[in-house]
């Protein structure tokens, strides 16, 4: 066992330790000790761009079965452990990692601690909760299809990132989620909910050691802390995804049309990830941004237009979503295509730059008033960072952010080949000058 203090945290407040357990499994708490709550999260380093062709979908419909029972407690038991104490308990899936979390009272934290280890370390997968849940994912693809402000985004990332895992829908397809069998979901969970995956975040009104006692307790009853004090790296790197440039209309009689156009972006670790972060809120990130005050409050050509960065370990997104009247997306993408080109050639303003900044600073430190913001910091950083900044590091990293590197950001960003996936009733319409 391997502990760390990293972050040491002023007055008590904000400090952050780590420990390695045996077979690799990391246990990280940041300590809040003015509030009454904690928020607990299991952290699997496996996510839907991790699965092949044959378990599509399998990583997502994991988050569902971890939940429906174990040798010691059903799927009643599980959530009414947790919600009849106050508390709530949850999962997600991404592209990179799965979280399982639940928020609770400080002194019901041992509850929390051991509901989560039992469900991540002993779920029982059986064929009947397959069958039953399948059904239930079903719904969730229904659901999801049935709102084209969703599935925009995800046939934007299929035109940008073709038919690769990354590309792909977390939940999987109707046709490899029917396809999925016991034994391949169960291949699949044992194979990648190891320890050595897993990290165990905890913010709140906690002690480090009480945590790590805790965790100690619950993970040893599945006989998981076995092995070397060593742990699966940070997920910096992959095979990267080549800038791709095309277009993706999906014809649907709908009142509005829907659209996000864009290019890749910049990996999560990438130094110029701060520039590019400014550019986006001045651009299109708030109601003062360049493409809201264009397409809307001047024009009045949307209700909804924002710009948008997303961060992999290898490879990123920038996008810029906009729903409209189908006979405006004309006007819209044109605006959208100026104001890109507008910044390429004269960069932002001083004002620009100031309330970019502004606005990053604002959200950061907004975002992580409450105990569950700060478990996902920590746990989100053990698994796909090398280091934790502090949030004085990144605001400063953020202010430190110049012009000419925002210029250079944009000279090189929306240079890249761009991408358009439009969902309205637009039949074989030809949109393709509009990424000329």
């Amino acid at each position: 066992m391997i502990t760390t203090t990293l972050h040491p945290g002023r007055d008590g407040a904000g400090v952050v330790k780590r420990t390695v357990l045996p077979g690799g499994l990391r246990v990280v708490t940041e300590t809040m000790p003015t509030v009454r709550s904690v928020a607990v999260g299991m952290w699997v380093g496996i996510g839907s761009r991790d699965e092949a062709p044959e378990h599509m979908g399998a990583t997502h419909f994991l988050e569902h079965l971890l939940f429906k029972g174990t040798p010691t407690r059903d799927a009643m038991e599980i959530s009414a452990s947790v919600e009849g104490i106050g508390g709530e308990i949850n999962a997600f899936t991404a592209k990179e990692y799965t979280c399982y979390y639940a928020r609770v009272l400080d002194e019901d934290l041992p509850i929390a601690v051991d509901v989560l280890a039992d469900v991540v370390t002993s779920s029982l997968v059986t064929e009947d909760d397959v069958e039953s849940e399948r059904g239930v994912i079903l719904e969730e693809i229904a659901m999801h299809d049935d709102d084209p402000s969703d599935v925009v985004h995800e046939q934007f990332a299929a035109a940008l990132y073709g038919d690769s895992p990354i590309g792909r829908p977390i939940l999987g397809t109707v046709e490899s989620i029917n396809a999925l069998g016991r034994d391949r979901i169960a291949e699949y969970y044992h194979r990648y909910y190891r320890p050595l995956r897993t990290v165990v975040s905890v913010a709140g009104n906690v002690r480090h050691e009480e945590v790590v006692e805790l965790v100690m307790r619950a993970y040893e009853r599945s006989g998981a802390l076995t092995g070397p004090v060593d742990y699966a790296p940070p997920r910096t790197s992959g095979p990267g995804a080549p800038a791709r440039s095309g277009v993706r209309v999906l014809d649907r009689p709908t009142e509005q049309a829907n659209l996000v156009l864009g290019t890749t972006g910049m990996s999560r670790t990438d130094d110029r990830r701060f520039a590019l972060g400014v550019l986006n809120a001045a651009l299109g990130g708030g109601m003062s941004s360049r493409l809201f005050q264009e397409i809307r409050e001047k024009r009045g050509l949307a209700y909804s237009a924002y710009s948008y960065t997303s961060a992999y370990a290898d490879t990123g997104q920038f996008g810029i979503y906009v729903g409209c009247l189908p006979s405006k997306i004309d006007d819209v993408l044109k605006i959208c295509r100026d104001e890109v080109a507008r910044v390429v050639a004269d960069g932002l303003t001083e004002d620009e730059i100031v309330r970019g900044k502004g606005q990053m600073r604002g959200g950061l430190v907004l975002g992580l008033e409450d105990t569950g913001s700060r478990m996902s910091r920590i746990g989100k950083n053990e698994l796909v960072y090398e280091e934790l900044l502090s949030v004085d590091e990144v605001l400063a990293r953020i202010e430190a952010v110049t012009a000419d590197e925002i210029a250079g950001v944009a000279a090189d960003v929306f240079n890249r080949p761009l991408t358009l996936a439009v969902i309205g009733p637009y039949g074989d319409k030809d949109f393709s000058g509009a990424i000329a």
